[in-house]
């Protein structure tokens, strides 16, 4: 299971990569292993929304299960990845990649304090998988 040392986690499986005041957010490689297929993506939010950290901003659905998403930080959507809406699929061959979800400008970026860092996260797979 791929881990990207640089980025953080929640642990709902949402991952964190920052950039200046914003917040690049997707689902983990673990996350889509243990959805398998998927095969739909909704977002609940639109460009310019305000998010509050733990809000709801997504589901994907898989041909096992559907899954909510959440915002691990809050702040302003700048943008939203449109691509993944027609092609959902690639959330399971790039998760880390071409597959990010939203951009969020960050109203506080001390949040990134609460999430957990890459061995915090791998720690987390391992016990979820014994």
């Amino acid at each position: 299971m791929k881990v990207e040392a640089e980025y953080k986690y929640t642990q709902n499986d949402e991952w964190v990569r920052v950039e200046g005041n914003l917040a690049v957010i997707g689902i983990s490689d673990f996350a889509q292993d243990q959805l398998s297929d998927i095969v739909f993506l909704e977002y609940l939010v639109s460009k310019d929304d305000e998010v509050a950290k733990g809000d709801e901003f997504g589901t994907i659905e898989s041909v096992k299960a559907a899954s909510d998403i959440y915002c691990p930080v809050s702040g302003v959507v700048v943008e939203l990845n449109e691509e993944l809406l027609d092609a959902p699929e690639t959330v399971n061959s790039d998760p880390y990649g071409e597959a990010w979800m939203i951009k969020v400008e960050m109203s506080d970026p001390d949040e990134l304090d609460d999430l957990l860092d890459a061995a915090a996260y791998s720690k987390k797979i391992e016990e979820s998988e014994s």
